[in-house]
């Protein structure tokens, strides 16, 4: 199952690709920051797609925005499939997809938190640092972590928490060993469910941790090199 589901996701990717290369070929006489948004939009809607309602918009968009295509982008995303197959066999309690030329790692906040806590238990401490391990062996990704709460309490105050949250896992990870340069995080508190907010089971859900692996700069002209692209 889960094997044609990646095979169905490197379809789609390509698809995405080649929707990527014709919005380029539309847009070449305009601006940069033009061409930035018509691709972004293409990219985003294609991997929205595939996504679901498993990730927020966010997390969507920087999967999207690292985007390249090409024979290049394929290369990629052969690198990002093997480190998210060894992240889904060494990482108990995450929800891991691998995108194209992403991946996307969830953990319910209940796996890595006590209640309206934002210090990490002892096995989200394991969990974060068998990450790290993998991470490290593919050192030219970038990593963004987002903190995700439910609508109970203020705004202010569940803005507080998913940051701190999504902080914790950072500094964790850095004392683990992974680059703080390599690593940035963000607070969504409510603004991007991934379910109601009306029953106990959708809160749960939207009480998340997700992480964002895409390619650097430097993996990105790297893998062009190779091809030839």
């Amino acid at each position: 199952m889960k094997m044609n589901k990646r095979l169905a996701v490197y379809g789609l990717s390509l698809a995405t690709s080649a929707m990527l290369l014709g919005s380029c070929t539309a847009v070449q006489n305009t601006s940069n920051t033009t061409k930035g948004a018509v691709i972004g939009t293409a990219a985003g809607a294609g991997l929205g797609a595939l996504i679901g309602s498993k990730a927020g918009n966010t997390a969507v968009g920087a999967i999207a925005g690292a985007v390249i295509g090409g024979a290049a982008g394929t290369l990629i995303g052969k690198k990002m499939d093997k480190q998210a197959k060894e992240i889904e066999n060494t990482v108990a309690g995450a929800e891991v997809e691998q995108v194209g030329e992403g991946i996307l790692v969830k953990f319910d906040s209940g796996i890595l938190f006590d209640f309206n806590s934002s210090a990490l238990k002892a096995n989200a401490k394991d969990n974060v640092s068998k990450l790290v391990a993998t991470l490290n062996k593919e050192p030219d990704t970038e990593i963004l972590v987002l903190g995700h709460t439910d609508n109970i309490g203020t705004l202010a105050a569940n803005q507080k928490v998913s940051e701190a949250r999504a902080k914790s896992v950072r500094d964790y990870a850095v004392a683990q060993g992974l680059s703080g340069s390599r690593i940035r995080t963000e607070g969504k508190n409510y603004s991007e469910p991934i379910a109601s907010n009306e029953t106990d089971a959708g809160r749960a859900e939207n009480r998340r941790v997700e992480i964002v692996i895409v390619a650097s700069k430097k993996m990105q002209e790297e893998a062009k090199r190779e091809v030839g692209q």
